[in-house]
């Protein structure tokens, strides 16, 4: 299983980004899907969820209402739109799946992770 995940970069305050993630080697469609972030110095957190055919999906407090999770299984392929994004929003994002048809936010119900796209928010 292999999880690639893209889109990150610079962005003002109040801009957008879409990340992706691009799955292989698994049946995507049989995993529910993630996003998480780690900023410097602090732990992993939760961002973003999504079930197997994306008809749920789960968001952290700090996000909600500016973060969009969606997926695309013919593509095996989810996304995070991020809008609104704020300095605090600074962290490496990572995409990872879980081999389960529902959502989930903790990391260690998730069984792959991937390498992570660096997300900077300037002030």
């Amino acid at each position: 299983v292999q999880l690639q995940a893209s889109g990150g970069g610079l962005v003002q305050a109040g801009g957008s980004l879409r990340l992706s993630c691009a799955a292989s080697g698994m049946t995507f469609s049989n995993y529910g899907m993630g996003w998480f972030r780690q900023a410097p110095g602090k732990e992993r957190e939760f961002v973003a969820a999504i079930n197997w055919s994306g008809s749920v999906t789960y968001y952290a407090d700090s996000v909600k209402g500016r973060f969009s999770i969606s997926r695309d299984n013919a593509k095996n392929t989810v996304y995070l739109q991020m809008n609104s994004l704020k300095p605090e929003d600074t962290a490496v994002y990572y995409c990872a799946a879980r081999n389960a048809l529902s959502v989930a936010v903790i990391t260690s119900l998730f069984d792959y992770w991937g390498q992570g796209t660096l997300v900077t928010v300037s002030s």
